[in-house]
């Protein structure tokens, strides 16, 4: 955030930089404008400026708040903007509009309008593949609970200092889409699926809910869901009744906290390299057989089905976790899942090529 400042006693909180608002289904966002203003300002207009060959529609100065909208020197309005950016969003305030003199200007260089998606489970949905990634874009973030920041892994406020996905992931999206993709994670732990109902002991779903009340109500387009190691690969495995019985209850609780219809992704994903004389049969097609029931019977959608991913480092760098390879067909079956549950049919422009370093 720029400031140009010609009067003291005037900050922004909203937007932050590069934040990301959740288009609705008619491609637009209300951007959250708000913040303090100096003592003798009695309007706020906001303009918004996009680069040629962005996609979006730019704003004109628009007031958004005066008078009796401005209380204890303070403002918290909207401004409708079309799906697209990285937008600039100038703010000024004057004492009226008869007043032509701007008392203070603040700049937030890049807020965008496209898709912000909340990420969970256990390790492979955070940073423990092999290499970490960084987008090649300009339109993929990370937000870690105070601020966004280009996508490069490690992602923050997480667990782990590897490599994940969603850097490649976002590229594919916002190549498609043309909009910009945040990732917020939810993974501090690779505990099982029992440790994500209400009221284990690890607080895992209460902090997911929390996590994605920051972002308002409809905030965010979908959860996306990769878990199933924990539960499978370990000789008093989860029955698969079980497993859909505790997945149930968290997409649940997340919905009735969250007060929406929460779109949950589950990926296929339970796969654990034989150790000993375990080869894991039993368990990994217990949990895959629930995981299918939730997508059969409407509960999550279907994410992408990673089993097949082994063999080689280059898929599973240690025997479990994704290397350059399984990072890149992970994130391609990712694009694929959502691309056809929100109809998004634009191919990617290019090809995506992982970090390999």
């Amino acid at each position: 955030m720029i400031w140009a400042a010609t009067m003291a006693g005037a900050a922004l909180d909203f937007p932050l930089e590069r934040q990301v608002f959740q288009r609705n289904a008619a491609e637009w966002a209300e951007v959250r404008v708000a913040g303090l203003v100096p003592e003798e300002a009695g309007l706020v207009e906001v303009q918004a400026e996009l680069a040629s060959g962005l996609r979006g529609k730019a704003v004109a100065w628009t007031v958004v708040a005066q008078g009796d909208q401005i209380k204890d020197h303070r403002f918290d309005s909207r401004l409708k903007l079309e799906t697209g950016g990285w937008y600039k969003l100038t703010v000024r305030f004057r004492k009226a509009a008869a007043e032509p003199a701007v008392l203070a200007e603040a700049v937030v260089e890049r807020v965008g309008v496209g898709d912000v998606f909340i990420t969970a489970g256990q390790s492979n949905s955070v940073n423990y593949g092999s290499p970490r990634q960084k987008s090649v874009e300009t339109l993929s973030v990370y937000f870690d609970g105070k601020q966004f920041t280009p996508a490069a892994d490690p992602i923050p406020n997480a667990v782990g200092e590897g490599g994940t996905p969603w850097p490649i992931l976002g590229d594919l999206l916002s190549r498609s889409t043309r909009a910009p993709v945040c990732f917020r994670s939810a993974t501090v732990n690779w505990l099982r699926v029992r440790e994500w109902v209400p009221g284990a002991a690890s607080g895992n779903i209460e902090r997911l809910v929390e996590r994605a009340k920051w972002f308002g109500h409809g905030g965010f387009r979908a959860v996306l869901w990769v878990q199933g190691e924990a539960d499978a690969g370990r000789p008093d495995f989860t029955p698969g009744e079980q497993y859909e019985r505790e997945a149930l209850q968290m997409i649940d609780f997340s919905r009735r906290q969250l007060g929406w219809a929460v779109d949950w992704f589950v990926a296929g994903n339970c796969y654990c390299p034989p150790q000993g004389g375990n080869d894991w049969h039993e368990g990994m097609a217990g949990v895959l057989r629930a995981q299918h029931a939730l997508w059969e019977k409407g509960i999550a959608f279907a994410g992408p089905d990673t089993n097949d991913l082994v063999g080689s480092p280059d898929y599973r760098h240690d025997g479990i976790h994704f290397g350059p390879r399984g990072l890149l067909v992970h994130a391609e079956r990712w694009y694929a899942a959502i691309s056809a549950r929100y109809q998004w049919a634009n191919p990617a422009t290019k090809p995506v090529v992982p970090n390999t370093r």
